[in-house]
């Protein structure tokens, strides 16, 4: 079982969203809220992504507009320096999300149960966010 905050990188194109790179494909299924989740639970999110310039910061504000704030962006921690000639692109974290990985992407709620066993998904309180539809008479009547 895993404990205490955890260092969780993610990949961005066919992980959080679908694949259209140098385009933001569609957001995958509760990809945000899952990782909304996540960040509530006070562990550092890494986004981990072969994008980078333009097509990154766009990646990174599309996350923001999603309300997700990352910890770090392709490094280990925030104060990283990358040297090409003395550094490895390889960064450091518990787990990593990734649609690449053996058996593919699982969907994000079972990511969710996987490193919070036993816990319910987040769902109902996003649920909760959504205003209700009021009726055909609640709207005529005001009520």
């Amino acid at each position: 079982m895993l404990s205490g905050p955890l260092k969780i990188a993610v990949d961005f194109d066919g992980t959080i969203v679908e694949h259209r790179y140098p385009e933001i494909g569609k957001e995958i299924l509760f990809a945000f809220e899952t990782l909304r989740a996540l960040q509530k639970q006070k562990h550092q999110l890494i986004l981990w992504t072969f994008r980078t310039g333009k097509e990154l910061k766009e990646a990174v504000e599309y996350c923001r507009q999603n309300g997700v704030e990352f910890y770090a962006v392709n490094k280990s921690y925030p104060e990283e320096e990358f040297d090409e000639e003395n550094s490895s692109r390889k960064i450091e974290a518990d787990i990593f999300i990734d649609d690449r990985n053996i058996g593919g992407l699982p969907g994000w709620g079972e990511i969710y149960q996987m490193i919070n066993p036993g816990e319910h998904p987040t769902l109902e309180d996003e649920l909760k966010r959504i205003p209700k539809k009021r009726s055909f008479l609640q709207r005529i009547f005001g009520h």
